[in-house]
């Protein structure tokens, strides 16, 4: 009832006080800004109000009058849209509820990644969730729902496309920014500095662009452990380049590479204990995670004159280390008087490519085929460290049954878990689409696919004298077809009604802490099957604008991540599935024309539809009914802004609301993550010469929300209010 109220409360004095983004941007209607929107993630540039699902697009200018920098200054702003903000450069988005935490799932996250096409998250487990930084971004596109169809595996509740801007040959471009900002309670500043050129080498034929970017977030976590106040600061580098040779009118060549790394000094969780407003933690060493992903692709698109031959060749590199100190769970450890420390360090590359062709969208006939191959390998060595162990083993040998520490503990290293996994996928995909008398349209898609995995896992000898274990079961297959169907009526410019269904997988894999933990060994693959229809329309052409969509999914055989007692070690099982049921709607109003509102209001409910088994839990599992972590029924963005193009110094001002109601941050837990609102204020001016400055407040009433807490006790918190000011540059 509380959620209910709130909502009421805020749908009516705010309801017109729009959302989210409320510009062409993703919490406003799909495509509602004054130029239409053409998205990419379609695989076939589409305008995106042509689409028949659920599609938001923030483009560049939503990203700069929100003065984002990373995906929680905007991605909660789409409708149906959540984000797990656990620890830079490992957070994830969850879409319609389709989650089994708030933590990080345990393989393949449920969302799928790219960046301008290019799949950002390899098959099996990602060391890596990249979160582009914001800057020379075009747009950040959201499909909502599945789209296993077009992206294959990890799309089960849709997917996010960064488009960065590539260079142009038509002319020479730069720009400059800077920030520096205060977050309460931090005793630095927060800065960034970005910088970006566009050289046209040969005119109107080949063009070279390049983006640099540092960042600095001052940390606002106090760690009395380590005696430091603000433990948790985080460093961002950033580097981009793209080549565009256009030898002819029909051909263009694109090679794009990317770098971004975060360097994270202490973890971001809070220990709640007593205190319900906490911004301490205290451990022993510094919690450090450093993370880094490199991209290289080509690409080739070619008129045909039928058709537009696309393709697209990429490698993909990333890599990670963390470090965690397991004595807040275990205590310390009685033998040494030292702390129990784990860590791991893993590395990926994945080698992606697509060949496609598309052909013209102005026919009553239009069509896609496509196929695609990719080769993920991935290792990771899991371990756990106790200092001085080595020593007491040797002088204590008849504890260990005579075996040195040479052996079993080598540098102190009690426990070791090596994995690896090699996956192979070759697909075949495709759509086509008739419209019948200029109004009513027909797809039909598949996506023919097969996986093969060749994993192992080796636990090596250990200080617990628990048998070494090498499982290498040899070569796993995996295949299906997916369907999509949508029939979407198109009477004219002002109105579209749509019904769709499509679907979405995610492979099985294996759980690295089985041995140790006694947990299950392998886990399957789970599906995704969405029921959806909607609308879009304009009430008032140009000035009041809808989009509303209501969609069912199955989501069956759950890979749920579950959590070991006492040691709180993670593991995925599979459950019996899940009901999510949903509403999503979105509003642009635009009374004058220097005025502009737009509002987001996304009800789901995401609950299991069978038992999830767990040995730990009361009556061996959680229930069907039970709510899935982290799914919150009522999500609600709100944006009013003022935007005085035609007065001196062109002014623009905003302030843009958010709420996140209540919900279970991991099953069988009570504890409760949302319940929150969030306010911010941007402004900006132009000063001549292309230069703009703008102003800011972020969580302006200092709010204090949990953002996430697997364990209860521990969880991750909304940002104290953040207030600085942004200098920005454009070569004109």
């Amino acid at each position: 009832m509380k959620s209910t109220s709130i909502l009421l409360t805020t749908a009516a004095g705010l309801a017109l006080t729009v959302a989210a983004p409320g510009w062409a941007q993703s919490a406003q209607p799909a495509g509602a800004g004054d130029d239409p929107i053409v998205i990419t993630a379609s695989k076939r540039g589409e305008d995106i109000r042509d689409i028949a699902g659920a599609v938001s697009a923030v483009t560049d200018a939503d990203l700069s009058e929100l003065n984002a920098q990373s995906l929680s200054d905007y991605i909660n702003r789409v409708p149906g849209v959540v984000f797990n903000d656990y620890q830079p450069g490992v957070s994830e988005v969850v879409i319609r509820g389709v989650a089994s935490t708030t933590y990080h799932e345990a393989n393949q996250a449920t969302t799928g990644y790219y960046l301008n096409e290019i799949p950002l998250i390899e098959p099996g487990f990602p060391l890596v969730i990249p979160d582009v930084d914001s800057f020379d971004l075009s747009r950040v596109e959201v499909l909502r729902g599945p789209q296993g169809t077009l992206f294959g595996s990890s799309s089960l509740g849709g997917a996010v496309n960064y488009v960065v801007k590539e260079a142009d040959a038509s002319g020479f471009d730069a720009a400059a920014q800077g920030i520096l900002s205060s977050t309460r309670s931090t005793g630095e500043a927060n800065y960034a500095a970005k910088g970006m050129v566009n050289i046209p080498v040969v005119e109107d034929k080949l063009a070279v662009r390049v983006v640099a970017l540092q960042r600095y977030d001052a940390g606002f976590l106090d760690n009395p452990g380590i005696d430091d106040n603000g433990s948790n600061d985080l460093r961002v580098r950033g580097l981009r380049g793209s080549v565009v040779w256009t030898p002819t009118n029909d051909t263009r060549v694109t090679a794009l590479s990317m770098y971004q790394e975060y360097d994270l000094d202490d973890q971001t969780y809070v220990i709640f204990n007593d205190d319900p407003e906490s911004f301490e933690r205290s451990t022993n060493v510094a919690e450090f995670q450093d993370t880094s992903f490199m991209l290289h692709s080509l690409r080739l698109d070619q008129e045909l004159g039928f058709a537009t031959l696309t393709a697209v060749g990429s490698y993909t590199e990333k890599e990670s280390d963390l470090a965690f100190d397991d004595s807040i769970f275990v205590g310390i450890d009685p033998r040494t008087g030292t702390p129990q420390l784990s860590g791991s360090a893993g590395k990926s590359k994945t080698d992606y490519a697509e060949l496609r062709l598309t052909s013209p969208t102005e026919t009553a006939f239009s069509w896609l085929i496509g196929a695609n191959y990719t080769k993920a390998r991935s290792n990771s060595t899991d371990r756990v460290s106790i200092e001085g162990i080595g020593d007491y083993i040797d002088a204590n040998p008849g504890e260990f049954n005579g075996r040195p520490s040479s052996e079993i503990a080598p540098g102190d290293l009690t426990q070791r878990t090596v994995s690896s996994n090699d996956i192979e996928e070759i697909a075949l995909f495709g759509e086509a689409a008739y419209t019948f008398a200029d109004v009513v349209t027909l797809t039909l898609g598949g996506r023919l696919f097969e996986y093969e995995s060749q994993p192992r896992l080796q636990f090596l000898p250990n200080a617990e004298l628990i048998p070494p274990f090498d499982y290498a079961p040899g070569t796993q297959k995996d295949s299906g077809f997916i369907p999509k169907v949508s029939l979407a009526y198109n009477p004219n410019d002002n109105l579209k009604i749509y019904a769709l269904y499509s679907e979405g997988f995610r492979i099985g894999g294996v759980n690295v802490y089985s041995v140790a933990a006694g947990t299950p060994l392998t886990f399957d693959s789970d599906t995704t099957q969405n029921y959806e229809i909607g609308a879009r329309f304009d009430l008032v052409p140009g000035e009041m604008t809808f989009d509303i969509a209501a969609y069912h999914i199955d989501w069956n055989d759950i890979q749920a991540r579950l959590f070991v007692p006492v040691t709180f070690e993670a593991y995925t099982t599979n459950g019996g599935g899940a009901d999510i049921d949903g509403v999503e709607m979105t509003m642009l109003f635009r009374p004058t024309p220097f005025m502009e509102l737009s509002s987001s209001v996304a009800y789901t409910d995401a609950r299991l539809s069978g038992l999830l088994p767990d040995n730990s839990a009361p009556g061996g599992g959680y229930a069907a009914g039970t709510r899935l972590p982290g799914s919150s029924e009522w999500t609600i963005a709100n944006q009013l802004s003022f935007n005085f193009d035609d007065m001196p110094l062109r002014p623009y001002f905003s302030i843009a609301h958010r709420y996140l109601s209540e919900a279970p941050v991991a099953f069988g837990a009570d504890f409760q993550r949302g319940d929150y609102h969030i306010v911010d204020l941007n402004a900006s001016a132009q000063l001549g010469n292309g230069l703009e400055v703008g102003i800011f407040a972020k969580n302006l009433l200092d709010k204090y929300g949990i953002v996430n807490a697997p364990f209860s006790f521990a969880g991750t918190v909304t940002r104290p209010r953040t207030v600085g000011g942004s200098l920005t540059w454009n070569f004109q």
